[in-house]
């Protein structure tokens, strides 16, 4: 198990990870069709995805919660 203090860190990976995951998959099918090559053409757009997913969710991630902290109750 991970310390408690580490929960938002991971809260950013998994739903960068996932949240990737599913886009490429979709955005990829969308563009190029499912044939022989579609699993190579995602996996070379994830690979390119990943790290900027998770780089945007490290910066947007906590001024969102900032934002959404302030205009709830």
């Amino acid at each position: 198990m991970f310390s408690k203090k580490y929960s938002n860190l991971l809260f950013i990976l998994v739903m960068g990870f996932g949240m990737s995951l599913l886009m490429t998959l979709i955005i990829t099918y969308v563009n190029t069709g499912m044939d022989n090559g579609y699993f190579n053409r995602f996996l070379k757009a994830w690979a390119f995805g990943l790290p900027i997913a998770i780089t945007a969710a490290l910066l947007v991630g906590p001024v969102a919660k900032k934002f959404v902290d302030k205009i709830t109750k």
